[in-house]
């Protein structure tokens, strides 16, 4: 009789199960009966992300993902891109496919390079192609070899790059993917069959391919595409950048050694950003601006690119002055609840808006106000002789996650208002076919300084992230487009200036605790990056902010 081992489900309120020595997370879920509402991607077990072909051999605590998951829309995501590889590869053999980056709830994909356009036609074949992978339900096989033989076979392939991040890891062994005659590497697990992916589309979009994929919050459907023409000509432009100096993947860093070369990438990119700034403020002087209105997402540098372009306005003699939406807080009794019943205050309704809009409209039609305080420890409005006027050379700048919205500059003369935008957009990959999320760069900056500053340990931060997410996806993102002007406050080598910092955070976290899946998760994403905490970077950079030692106060 074959031995049995014991799992702990947490599907089924962590009920113990046996089964054979061996069986399959796959296995177990199908005799389990487990029944979530939508299909099964992958498991963590004790709290580490696999795929649903791993064999469990010792006791376990089991828990498995669906579509509605972040980990198991990832899964969902990264598979479906390996099928859009294979049907490039079949019809297209000398091809060269790249994830470039998210965009419009879908992922910018190129076929070689941003300066070739991808024809309708060829976009219809390489769908077509696609859906016929996942109709005849191919499998996915899983890899795990010695290092040298990875090597060998993606050096055979010409995938330079590949090549690159396995050597950085530094693991005897390597684990990689194969889908028919296709070989790639993922950075995380895949699911078991191309069958699994029933839902995407293809379409043009710019010179390329948009990849649409399928709803976060509503994963039986496609997400909606929203043309993002602004944010994607900052992209663009980044992407491109990153092209000309030939820093266009991780694997392109960890084969800088030289010091003085680093050192110069840091210089140019830095200098890049305070060009970007001093363009922004230039553009604000000449079209006679009197408010600026700057949002963007949790950790997008907003704070410190505030504090730089009003040095900027100053040194063309103009007077900046900065007011905080916090004052404009509701009294506490009159915050809008959240549907669990809780203070709501990211609301755009936790903001007094009639009060608000009207001292803006006053204040550009020259008159003096009394701005308000809000007191935090009594959770009122107070009124202490802040007087506000904004004279010939003066200019206001506002900063806050509901600025873009089009209710808080409602009925206010427009020609007078600058709305910018920032965000990390993160235009550096691991490889051609491992994007770097967006969402991951603002974390990663998040639990460095939460724990350098605020006292949050990264579980803490961890456990706070979807609930932050929530309010971006209501409050901010839907509104980016507003913007005048976009402003990109990632850069190019914050990874590896972020690294140690992250690590030694991220190593907190409990290996036995619901945040650990995600502290995983990126531990083994900053392994393709070289830590480098012996070059200096400027004490007015905005990765400062994140890092310390800015000689900005926040």
């Amino acid at each position: 009789m074959p031995k049995k081992i014991k799992i702990i489900c947490k599907n089924l309120d962590n009920r113990e199960f046996e089964f054979p020595i061996g069986t399959t997370l796959r296995e177990m879920y199908d005799r389990l009966k487990i029944n979530l509402p939508y299909p099964v991607m992958m498991a963590t077990v004790n709290y580490k992300t696999e795929d649903l072909m791993f064999q469990v051999f010792r006791p376990k605590i089991v828990e498995f993902k669906d579509t509605s998951s972040e980990a198991g829309y990832r899964t969902y995501v990264r598979s479906l891109t390996m099928v859009l590889a294979k049907a490039v590869k079949d019809l297209f053999p000398n091809d060269v496919l790249r994830i470039e980056h998210p965009i419009s709830h879908g992922y910018y994909c190129n076929i070689n390079g941003r300066e070739t356009k991808v024809s309708a036609e060829k976009i219809a074949k390489i769908k077509t192609r696609m859906k016929q992978i996942i109709a005849d339900d191919l499998p996915i096989i899983s890899h795990e070899t010695p290092k040298n033989e990875a090597i060998k076979r993606f050096e055979a392939q010409g995938d330079f790059n590949t090549v690159s991040l396995i050597e950085r890891l530094g693991k005897p062994f390597v684990r990689y993917f194969s889908l028919g005659t296709l070989y790639d590497y993922y950075v995380s697990v895949l699911v078991p069959s191309t069958g699994y992916l029933s839902l995407f589309d293809l379409r043009e979009y710019e010179n390329g391919i948009f990849l649409q994929v399928i709803d976060r919050h509503h994963p039986d459907r496609l997400s909606q595409f929203e043309p993002q023409p602004k944010l994607f000509k900052i992209f663009d432009e980044f992407s491109r950048w990153n092209t000309l100096i030939g820093l266009e993947n991780s694997g392109d860093f960890n084969r800088v050694s030289n010091a003085e070369i680093l050192e110069n990438i840091i210089k140019v990119s830095e200098s890049l950003h305070e060009k970007k700034i001093a363009q922004i403020a230039d553009k604000i002087i000449e079209n006679n601006k009197k408010i600026v209105l700057i949002s963007g997402p949790s950790s997008s540098g907003k704070t410190t690119f505030s504090k730089r372009l009003t040095i900027q306005l100053m040194t063309s003699g103009i007077r900046p002055i900065t007011l905080s939406m916090d004052n404009y807080f509701v009294n506490r009794e009159d915050t809008p609840l959240d549907e669990d019943g809780n203070p709501d205050y990211e609301s755009l309704y936790a903001l007094d808006l009639e009060l608000f809009r009207k001292q803006l409209g006053q204040l550009l039609a020259g008159e003096t106000v009394e701005i308000p305080i809000f007191d935090f420890v009594s959770g009122k409005k107070q009124y202490n002789g802040d007087y506000l006027k904004l004279n010939g050379n003066s200019i206001l700048i506002i900063e806050g996650i509901h600025a873009l919205n089009p209710e808080i500059s409602r009925g206010l003369d427009l020609s007078k208002i600058f709305k910018v935008y920032v965000s990390a957009l993160t235009t550096i990959s691991l490889n051609d076919h491992n994007w770097i999320s967006t969402t991951d760069n603002r974390l990663l900056r998040r639990i460095v300084r939460d724990t350098k500053f605020r006292s949050y340990s990264a579980q803490h931060t961890i456990h706070m992230w979807p609930s932050v997410r929530r309010g971006e996806d209501r409050w901010i993102f839907p509104f980016q487009e507003e913007a005048d002007v976009m402003f990109n406050s990632s850069l190019i080598f914050e990874f590896d200036m972020l690294c140690q910092q992250a690590v030694a955070a991220l190593e907190t976290v409990p290996q036995d605790s619901d945040e650990y899946v995600e502290a995983d998760r990126l531990l083994k994403f900053l392994r393709y990056f070289k830590p480098s905490t012996d070059i200096e970077i400027p004490l007015t950079s905005l990765l400062r902010e994140f890092l310390g030692g800015s000689n900005f106060k926040y």
